[in-house]
């Protein structure tokens, strides 16, 4: 699928959409509670509906209720392990969250589970596992340390340490199974953890779904005696991710006004904040609706606007998934903005840091990687261009906000990419006042 994004002026109210951080952490938290449990506002995207398949696999029962709210019905996970020669095989689609987390919850059970993937997940590398799953009596067969994964528990929780430097995700995965499995007194050790906003909002979930965990400043994790009684629903947040590249839209070409975001939430790209207010963007935090939107500027004498954003500095190390809408942000700010943290974008759904210098450098944009940081050459305009996803979600959203104010026509080839996160991603521009042409 091509989209084509022509030089636009945007205005009007969105909602942000559901996050799948939050989405796929309540379906783990659903599976594992047993009884009945309603999710609000839930999640459409690819890697949602993975996770949906995911614990119907594994049993659960799921019906969507008349308000759009979805019921899970679930006895959770039975430790069995004279199930081990019984195959189960799953798919985790695309999602690097939802592989990393279900993995030690698949452990739970005594069967022999095969976990396949698609796409960028079947070249993503999952060695952890192989580290880590045979301390905890788990059998663990890979393809050199990627997928397909063989796993056959159960999991026996055990004191045990972890690199947290790679991926926050893997610990969520094993926070849950702990706490599911019943571990009191064991405890998680983690040496370097990274995106431990990440870790706040898997203990938000797991506390609303009753299970209280001991963050010991982020380095120790303990597991109480028993569980507590939790609540039978839960509300899926808005997407600070997805909600990042429409308030970067709305500093850009808005002003907007963006709806459903927390602004007390526990989520990492909320840190999206800092940057607008670093940059000199129009950012107003209201009780219904977030307002977003560029400074006032003016024109030099051949009518172009001049450049009144300005170049920032900023550590994206705990929020990676930002540098796309960084980056975009950063080729409309006047000068050189640093973003600390490329080595975080090695393993997402394409090599990020690269990714973003090659399909930026098309639309006239400098990005100069040196290290861990990144320099964005902003401030000198973006050309019209045709760029292409590189299978991508962050990367087709970035190219197409910044298009909004290029000289000309922006083509996004495998457009369709937004699928994965943010598949209504196009159509909200379109609603916004975005000049978008989908063929």
């Amino acid at each position: 699928m091509q989209t084509t994004i022509l030089p636009s002026t945007l205005g009007g109210v969105i909602l942000a959409p559901a996050s799948k951080s939050s989405m796929q952490r309540a379906c783990a938290a659903a599976l594992l509670r047993a009884g009945q449990t309603i999710i609000r506002h839930p999640g459409h995207s690819n890697d949602d509906k993975a996770a949906l398949g995911v614990i119907r696999d594994l049993g659960a029962e799921v019906t969507e209720l008349p308000d759009g709210s979805l019921r899970v019905g679930s006895e959770g996970i039975v430790q069995d392990a004279a199930a081990g020669q019984e195959l189960l095989e799953v798919n985790c689609g695309e999602s690097g969250l939802g592989l990393r987390m279900f993995a030690p919850i698949f452990a739970l059970s005594g069967r022999t589970i095969r976990v396949k993937g698609e796409g960028s997940l079947l070249k993503r590398p999952m060695d952890f596992f192989d580290e880590v799953f045979p301390q905890l009596g788990i059998r663990v067969m890979s393809n050199g340390g990627k997928l397909p994964l063989e796993i056959q528990g159960p999991l026996r929780p055990r004191n045990i340490e972890i690199d947290g430097s790679l991926s926050s995700q893997f610990l969520t995965g094993l926070l849950f199974a702990f706490a599911a499995a019943g571990a009191p007194g064991v405890s998680i050790r983690v040496r370097d953890l990274k995106s431990k906003p990440y870790i706040d909002l898997t203990l938000q979930v797991m506390r609303c779904f009753g299970w209280e965990v001991e963050n010991r400043d982020y380095a120790e994790f303990l597991f109480p005696a028993e569980r507590q009684s939790g609540d039978p629903a839960y509300t899926v947040e808005g997407d600070w991710s997805g909600g990042a590249f429409l308030l970067v839209a709305g500093a850009i070409a808005g002003p907007i006004r963006v709806k459903g975001l927390d602004e007390w939430s526990t989520q990492a790209d909320k840190a999206i904040l800092q940057a607008l207010c670093d940059c000199g963007a129009q950012l107003e935090i209201g009780e219904e609706a977030m307002l977003a939107g560029p400074p006032d500027g003016s024109a030099n004498s051949a009518g172009v606007q001049v450049p009144v954003l300005t170049a920032f500095r900023f550590d994206a190390t705990d929020c990676p998934d930002l540098f796309p809408p960084l980056v975009a942000l950063a080729a409309f700010c006047a000068g050189t903005t640093e973003i600390t943290g490329v080595s975080r974008l090695a393993h997402k759904e394409s090599d990020r840091g690269l990714t973003l210098q090659e399909e930026f450098a098309k639309m006239g944009v400098r990005i100069e990687l040196e290290g861990d940081k990144m320099l964005v050459l902003g401030g000198q305009g973006v050309r019209g261009a045709v760029v292409h996803s590189r299978h991508d979600h962050r990367i087709a959203m970035a190219c197409a906000v910044a298009a909004l104010k290029a000289d000309g026509a922006v083509v996004i080839e495998d457009a369709e990419a937004i699928d994965k996160s943010y598949p209504d991603f196009y159509e909200d521009l379109r609603v916004l006042g975005g000049n978008v042409e989908i063929s």
